[in-house]
């Protein structure tokens, strides 16, 4: 069953926690305020809160936690900010740690050359309006040698926001750290499923700072940033739906859209569901290639794209 995701934006609310249930009330110093939402606490995936006047008892923290939600904070910016995750009850948390660390140079390298090549189909699949500059991408994805040496990744890049801006937003550029509309709203897209494939990792019992490619000492979440390259073509695709129908800023509606994404349907390893589904058998593919079981990564990808075969070329 596909996990909830409850968002917190519209107006302040208390949250606190009842017989497992997450009891949601507009906040005010009346107890006996009517309850806005009910949901168990099970139920829930994800849980982002989107107003400064926010509260909550440590006890909805705690039971969300223990239930195995992400609890995602957002800014004034209304861009994610911080998330708490749950510390892993997989039995076997410490042998999966020591895969990662033990995991040999070549088996690392071919992983990173499986999830760029799966972002660089992802991108093609995504700018299917340009046929030039999508078999240019199509090409770049056949070059991606193990570890990637050559850089494809940012070869590819470099082709693919260029088409994506020519179709509609001629001054756009990609620039994380920029205040401007569509930017923040692929920033936005991309934390949330940042925040999805942690929850996935830390369940499966892996340590998300330990990197496939990634290793900002700094960063807590490499292998999730790692993980995260493929699936980042889904969110470039609704936010471009979403531009083009008008939408300039981060609004109800488009959180909604990008939200959503975590229900979309996927296809991995030739069977379809929900793509927040699908990153458990994702991430436990990714355990089974540590372990030496399994070379190939089972990566989630649109329903009508191509599933990459598995390559035994450098």
């Amino acid at each position: 069953m596909i996990k909830r995701t409850i968002e917190i934006s519209q107006q302040p609310a208390h949250l606190s926690v009842h017989l497992g249930q997450l009891r949601i009330r507009k906040h005010t110093d009346d107890e006996s305020a009517p309850l806005m939402a009910s949901v168990p606490c099970e139920d829930i995936g994800m849980l982002v809160v989107d107003h400064a006047q926010t509260t909550y008892s440590h006890h909805a923290l705690a039971e969300l936690i223990q239930a195995g939600a992400a609890v995602l904070i957002c800014g004034a910016n209304h861009l994610p900010a911080g998330m708490l995750l749950p510390f892993s009850n997989n039995h076997e948390v410490v042998w999966r740690i020591n895969d990662q660390i033990a995991a040999s140079k070549p088996v690392i390298k071919q992983l990173w050359k499986q999830l760029v090549v799966a972002k660089i189909r992802g991108q093609a699949a995504t700018i299917a309006h340009d046929a030039v500059a999508q078999r240019s991408l199509l090409d770049d994805a056949k070059q991606v040698r193990s570890g990637d040496p050559t850089n494809r990744e940012a070869v590819a890049a470099k082709t693919y926001w260029q088409a994506w801006r020519n179709d509609h937003a001629p001054n756009f550029r990609r620039q994380p750290q920029s205040n401007d509309p569509v930017n923040g709203m692929l920033n936005y897209g991309y934390a949330v499923l940042r925040a999805a494939v942690a929850r996935a990792l830390v369940s499966a019992g892996l340590q998300p700072a330990i990197g496939i490619h990634h290793a900002n000492r700094s960063n807590p979440f490499c292998l999730a940033d790692d993980l995260i390259e493929p699936l980042r073509p889904f969110v470039d695709h609704c936010v471009r739906e979403l531009s083009i129908n008008g939408h300039q800023q981060i609004n109800r509606d488009v959180k909604q859209a990008l939200l959503n994404l975590l229900a979309k349907t996927v296809c991995l390893d030739n069977t379809t569901g929900p793509l927040m589904v699908s990153l458990h058998r994702y991430t436990a593919s990714l355990v089974q290639c540590l372990r030496g079981e399994f070379k190939q990564l089972l990566i989630p990808v649109g329903v009508c794209e191509p599933q990459s075969p598995p390559s035994s070329n450098d």
